[in-house]
């Protein structure tokens, strides 16, 4: 009995210390926390570095696609050899890959 009568006597400490408690845990380690905050962080960090990888690739290509839309003689040339694997008769193709 004395007990519950303590308690009822410091009802507004116990309020204070519990919800301190709550909001410090939430602080920290909540949906919306510290940590949480910082996985999120370097998330977006790797996101934006990704895109950055992926606007030069779109770039190149963009550039390759130029070269073959203007007929570059020199690239279209390239690019046969390449995929049809053509030589002329007095050439020695050394494969290196």
């Amino acid at each position: 009995m004395k007990l519950f009568e303590s308690l009822k006597n410091k009802k507004f400490l116990l309020f204070n210390v519990f919800f301190t408690l709550y909001i410090a845990i939430n602080l920290v380690g909540g949906e919306r926390g510290l940590i949480s905050y910082f996985d999120k962080k370097n998330t977006y960090e790797e996101l934006i570095e990704k895109d950055k990888k992926l606007n030069a690739k779109l770039k190149d290509l963009d550039h390759k696609i130029s070269l073959i839309d203007n007929n570059d003689q020199d690239y279209l040339e390239i690019l046969y050899r390449e995929k049809f694997n053509y030589a002329k008769e007095d050439e020695i193709i050394i494969k290196l890959k």
